[in-house]
């Protein structure tokens, strides 16, 4: 497994990682979610992504449950969790960005995950109803407390970025040192142009989610949607129709015949091609089965397959090349 600094930061985190996002606590069992986090571990996997929204907080409970079992020294592991969505509670409060609730937030989803502490800690999205000062304060107290190692944002523009970091600077209170936004061959321009600045300024890292574009850049949807697949569930219905166009579709299948050619699969495919991009800090993977994420964790043996060549000939099948800004 190769491991990636954080940005600036000194931390070190392995370059594809296991996230929680629909599986854990809701589409798999508690007994699956351990297998497939004992199966990362051993394969030299150090960063497991969770939100206090994931499941409404069961996703917390279950990865919290599964770090006491296992017993593995805390020092060998990464652990994030998210605020702003809550986990579950639609009062006022009990969402947001506000200073109280990123506290009372913190506090709850460390009392699920059974931690002291979380490695990393994201706001989820960005909050227009709170000042970027308050929740700089408040993310740069849980700090002070030992709360939190490192906070972060997720989804968040290259604007709102900025901002908090001069915010933080004006202050001299820790900024965000790594932003967490979807990343995959049909999704690109945040990561690829939006935020090519904020690399060079501040060192910024990335924990990139969907790489699979959720399972589109995957065989199971090439002839029909399956009903065991995260697409299928219901309340997915905007993603699946997000996800599942027939332009997608198209590129998908030409991109599966190019995975074959080179004896490899679209998934490893795909997880190398994010692997490529020297920004990403760690590709989050999600998996429901072992030999799913068995399969993923290969992905980096695909890296050197990647030729000028073989990646001309996918950006010819994607056509969705990012212009790169003049500066």
């Amino acid at each position: 497994m190769e491991y990636r600094r954080l940005g600036k930061s000194g931390l070190q985190v392995s370059a594809l990682s296991l996230g929680s996002w629909l599986t854990f606590g809701k589409q798999i069992g508690d007994d699956v979610a351990e297998k497939l986090m004992i199966t990362a571990y051993d394969k030299g996997v150090n960063f497991f992504d969770n939100a206090e929204i994931y499941a409404r907080g069961q996703s917390e409970v279950v990865m919290g449950a599964i770090l006491k079992k296992t017993a593995w020294e805390r020092s060998s592991y990464v652990v994030s969790s998210k605020v702003f969505f809550g986990d579950g509670g639609k009062k006022p409060n009990q969402t947001g960005l506000s200073h109280k609730h990123i506290i009372e937030g913190c506090e709850a989803s460390l009392r699920r995950l059974q931690l002291e502490y979380v490695d990393l800690y994201f706001c989820h999205r960005p909050d227009k109803n709170t000042p970027i000062e308050e929740t700089v304060r408040a993310m740069n107290l849980l700090i002070q407390q030992g709360k939190i190692f490192y906070w972060g944002t997720s989804e968040w523009s290259a604007q709102e970025i900025m901002e908090a970091h001069m915010v933080a600077r004006q202050l001299g209170l820790a900024g965000p040192v790594m932003e967490q936004p979807e990343y995959n061959m049909f999704h690109r321009h945040r990561v690829e142009v939006e935020y090519s600045q904020i690399y060079k300024t501040v060192s910024m890292g990335t924990t990139i989610w969907s790489p699979l574009a959720s399972g589109v850049l995957t065989p199971k949807y090439l002839k029909d949607t399956p009903e065991d697949t995260r697409l299928a569930m219901s309340g997915m219905e905007w993603l699946k129709n997000a996800a599942l166009t027939p332009e997608r579709i198209e590129k998908a299948a030409h991109l599966n015949e190019l995975a074959k050619e080179l004896g490899v699969s679209l998934p490893k495919l795909a997880i190398a091609w994010c692997l490529s991009n020297p920004h990403v800090s760690s590709v989050i993977l999600g998996a429901s089965k072992v030999e799913q994420l068995e399969e993923t964790l290969q992905s980096p043996d695909v890296l050197p397959l990647l030729t000028p060549e073989v990646v001309q000939r996918m950006e010819d099948i994607l056509g969705n090349k990012p212009a790169q800004p003049v500066y």
